[in-house]
């Protein structure tokens, strides 16, 4: 039998941008936020939201072994994924982390042994799945509707790191792992279309580069997005890329190639997936959620608006009519709905991704390094 899903109680483990995002949705859905821990700004965030209890210090044993809380939302640099999720199963608590899931493919094989072992919901954050657009993609590459999928195109551009007094704590390898634009932005990309194929990547060649080898780092703690400009500053060493092409085989017999950025200027945060078969074509941009587009040779081409005709496969996954636009926040919102209901023993659409996906990701991130370094293709 399911439990309601305002039975539930939240844990947040960080308190940078991320993290509102994390709990504004689960606030939506009915799920009790209890309980925050990070730095000193983690009382800030608790006051905006009403968060009960607060864990400075960076004190997340404390939040995982909380009686108060039954499912641990991991949003903190990469760097502590691993021993926050594992210590979070190890409580007994549910969890959702931030991607990537951990710095390495052995720390990821832990967590997914460890997840396994714990028989707990562990979900990994790839919220662009529940875009309507991608559900609708998905099921049309799926059914058959495109035809045989000849090759995929796309980008993720940002332009938030397009300056030399541009930083944040995802520039250092130390911080968020050797690769930075492809483990930040493009693992979403690349996970999103592995999803709306059912392939996964099996060989690739990649190219990666660095314009600022030198940033400005600002003194004290920087918030992402934020405007560091006028900040007091020292230099640092860069050594993630800003940007990186990516050529792809999936094992369905389709190519692709996928550009990422977080130096394009203009782009705020676009990601772009073009999907051709030999019946049609369909494409997506995020920066206009409600919109997709189909390609198709020998009639007119057609942009349906999500909620209504040609859009139909994503019913389930949206809660507003036509012309009400649904976006960034509400794709979280739709994925903790997902995740939830499994966690309460509802009826789960499994749609989510779970630690093993995590790791497949990260395991993509490894081979993508070892094919720049080396100059080569390289297999999966």
């Amino acid at each position: 039998m399911s439990s309601p899903l305002h039975s539930l109680r939240a844990g947040i483990i960080g308190s940078g941008f991320i993290a509102p995002v994390h709990i504004e949705a689960l606030l939506r859905i009915g799920v009790q936020v209890t309980a925050i821990c990070g730095s000193e700004r983690a009382r800030h965030v608790a006051a905006q939201w009403d968060i009960p209890h607060v864990f400075t210090g960076h004190d997340f044993q404390s939040l995982v072994t909380s009686a108060d809380v039954d499912v641990v939302h991991i949003t903190s640099p990469n760097r502590h994924h691993h021993a926050q999720s594992l210590a979070a199963l190890a409580a007994g608590k549910h969890v959702i982390c931030e991607k990537p899931l951990a710095m390495t493919t052995r720390e990821t094989s832990e967590i997914v042994e460890a997840a396994r072992r714990s028989g707990k919901v562990f979900a990994v954050n790839y919220n662009v799945r529940f875009y309507p657009a991608v559900l609708q993609m998905r099921a049309m590459a799926q059914r058959g509707d495109l035809g045989e999928i000849i090759h995929v195109n796309g980008s993720y551009m940002q332009d938030w790191l397009l300056k030399e007094t541009d930083y944040n704590w995802r520039v250092l390898a130390s911080e968020s792992g050797e690769l930075r634009a492809v483990g930040d932005i493009g693992t979403h990309w690349l996970d999103t279309v592995g999803f709306i194929l059912g392939s996964p990547v099996v060989e690739l060649l990649a190219d990666l580069s660095t314009y600022h080898h030198t940033r400005k780092r600002p003194v004290g703690e920087v918030q992402t997005f934020s405007n560091t400009a006028a900040a007091q500053t020292v230099d640092c060493s860069v050594d993630t890329e800003d940007f990186a092409s990516v050529l792809l085989a999936f094992a369905n017999g389709a190519r692709g190639n996928l550009a990422v950025s977080q130096v394009a200027a203009g782009r705020k945060n676009c990601i772009r997936v073009e999907i051709y078969g030999t019946k049609q074509s369909v494409w997506w941009d995020s920066e206009n959620p409600d919109l997709l587009h189909y390609g198709r040779r020998d009639e007119a081409n057609a942009t349906p608006l999500r909620a209504s005709a040609g859009f139909t496969d994503a019913a389930g996954y949206t809660d507003y009519p036509a012309g009400h636009a649904e976006g960034f926040p509400d794709g979280f919102k739709m994925l903790y709905r997902s995740i939830y209901t499994a966690i309460a023993g509802g009826q789960s659409d499994a749609l989510f991704a779970d630690a093993i996906a995590g790791h497949e990701e990260v395991r993509l991130c490894e081979a993508i390094l070892k094919s720049h370094r080396e100059r080569r293709w390289v297999t999966l």
